[in-house]
């Protein structure tokens, strides 16, 4: 097994690679820039700008992986919204290259995509759930998903995931639980919507899922995100009794008055029978990971 990975800088990029050194498994790790997680080898990473095609096709044949695991995408919700081109550009195209070169070296090709392709209604998603995408971001990801459910070929899996939380190296983007390890001891207000509920996700345990799906050749759509849905105002809760700061800062709000771009849905969550049953994926609850940080 010789997996590439795309998007290796961010966060789920550097835990997958992390995990890739210590079980001593060959890899390549490949973002649109220098490297810049220093537990991940020079050797082990190329530069590759996902937008280019032949710049993909050419990375991808010299290093023939066996596996790609596809992380890189637009994911900032309100810049997709009010740059459309942009988003579809990395998030479909950009996948659309990577998928073109892992199917031309007979490579399994592995998408991850996120809980916002749902409207949010409903709650508690199953892979067999239908779509219901709200913003630019959310339709880039459906119409990545379409390029391989509609296709001839099936060696591919897609990953779902929901708020991808944890600490790795020059990172580009904060998260939720940084925002909050770093602003409530310090007593910044910080207003928090109360009617968005999700389900976040160890990064630790999402790139064990990746790998595993890997391991496995398993193919089709895995949801694999946190056991447990809470809206984000308890999520931030918890973090503030764990570490003991204070919550006069914290503010309760309503979504409706961020005035954000990009409209959210509601509730998601995942049903993980699928990933449990198929992939032994038992993932850590917040209680069990704030440690950890």
């Amino acid at each position: 097994m010789k997996i590439l990975i795309t998007g290796a800088n961010g966060l789920l990029g550097q835990k997958i690679t992390g995990q890739l050194v210590k079980r001593n498994i060959p890899f390549l790790a490949t973002s649109n820039g220098a490297n810049r997680n220093p537990d991940c080898p020079d050797a082990d990473y190329k530069t590759m700008n996902i937008c280019n095609a032949a710049e993909v096709a050419a990375v991808v044949a010299t290093y023939q992986p066996t596996h790609i695991i596809h992380t890189a995408a637009m994911t900032n919700v309100d810049a997709c919204e009010l740059n459309p081109e942009a988003c579809r550009e990395v998030n479909v195209e950009g996948t659309r290259h990577v998928a073109d070169a892992a199917r031309s070296v007979g490579a399994h090709f592995q998408l991850l995509s996120t809980d916002f392709v749902f409207d949010g209604e409903k709650g508690n998603y199953s892979e067999e759930d239908e779509v219901g995408p709200l913003s630019v971001y959310a339709q880039s990801k459906v119409d990545a998903e379409e390029l391989l459910l509609k296709g001839t070929d099936h060696n591919f899996s897609i990953v779902r995931t929901i708020i991808v939380y944890g600490t790795a190296h020059n990172l580009s983007r904060s998260n939720l639980f940084l925002w909050a390890r770093e602003a409530l001891p310090k007593g910044e207000q910080m207003n928090v919507v109360d009617d968005q509920f999700r389900a976040p996700t160890w990064a630790d345990d999402l790139a064990w899922g990746c790998i595993r799906i890997c391991e496995l050749n398993a193919t089709g759509i895995y949801h694999l995100s946190g056991p447990e849905t809470y809206s984000i105002f308890e999520i931030v809760q918890k973090v503030a009794a764990h570490y003991g700061y204070g919550t006069r800062s914290l503010n309760r709000i309503a979504s409706a008055t961020l005035n954000q771009p990009a409209k959210r849905p509601p509730k998601t969550g995942f049903d993980l029978t699928k990933a449990k049953n198929k992939l032994n994926y038992h993932p850590k609850t917040i209680e069990e990971t704030l440690h950890l940080f």
